[in-house]
């Protein structure tokens, strides 16, 4: 990665990286949920965790245009296709989590960031801080991926 990536949750390149180079946002006592500083904070997350996705794709479509070198050894060939599709994958996950964050955008401009899609209730600043792209509280969430376990038993 480059030298100014921010720090990031994953261990290899090829993960899907959760963005989390910002400075917590500290609530001041009696601070109404959602008010204009915590969507400033929240929007910044996730444009600068959106432009990192992005420099990333650029980056690998860049490497795969230098990487047009066709080997004459069958194991090189082989090696390189196997990076390539690891390498594509990783980009199709981080393609679906810029859709994700475009979608949080979306859900700022609507007034609508930080509540449940479920049920209604505030999500929580820190739960969003660990996923700025959550849409559900964490009881919405837990039910529903115990219905998800249910459905995968059956």
């Amino acid at each position: 990665m480059a030298d100014k990536a921010p720090q990031t949750a994953g261990i290899s390149p090829t993960n899907v990286q959760q963005y989390t180079a910002f400075v917590p946002y500290e609530p001041k006592p009696d601070e109404e949920y959602m008010n204009d500083a915590q969507i400033a904070h929240f929007q910044k997350i996730l444009e600068d965790w959106r432009g990192e996705l992005m420099a990333e794709v650029d980056r690998t479509v860049q490497h795969m245009q230098m990487e047009n070198v066709n080997y004459s050894d069958p194991n090189d060939r082989a090696s390189l296709e196997t990076d390539m599709g690891l390498e594509l994958r990783a980009r199709d996950r981080e393609r679906k989590l810029i859709r994700k964050i475009t979608q949080a955008l979306g859900r700022i401009k609507e007034n609508e960031y930080g509540y449940c899609e479920s049920c209604g209730v505030e999500i929580g600043l820190r739960r969003l801080e660990a996923r700025p792209t959550a849409t559900l509280c964490i009881d919405c969430k837990t039910l529903e991926e115990k219905r998800e376990k249910q459905m995968a038993q059956d």
